[in-house]
């Protein structure tokens, strides 16, 4: 019997714009590059950076050391309506057939 393993509806998606609710980063905005719905984390960019030494390789022709994102767990973001351009709730409805993520203050689609 093969096993499925359930993977969460999280309330933002690549391309979203995030503010962080707490931590060392907090108060501080950016857009959501990657999610790892199995995790529950989310890489945001310019969000949790840390330094990180690298090998000469294609992708970095010098090395040395670079800063890249770390995530961050997704219960720690909350999305910022793109019309009242304030953090909100998301909530899931059904319309026309179709599950759309909309935002709690605004009521709008996101």
């Amino acid at each position: 019997m093969s096993r499925t393993r359930f993977i969460p509806k999280l309330h933002i998606r690549r391309g979203d714009l995030v503010k962080v609710l707490s931590g060392d980063e907090k108060g501080k905005t950016g857009r959501v590059i990657r999610v790892f719905p199995r995790k529950g984390l989310a890489l945001v960019e310019g969000v949790a950076l840390v330094t990180k030494r690298v090998r000469k390789s294609q992708a970095y022709p010098q090395g040395g050391v670079v800063e890249v994102e770390r995530p961050i767990p997704v219960c720690k973001l909350q999305l910022i309506d793109p019309h009242t351009n304030k953090p909100t709730r998301v909530g899931r409805r059904l319309e026309n057939g179709k599950w759309v993520r909309y935002a709690k203050k605004s009521g709008k689609v996101v």
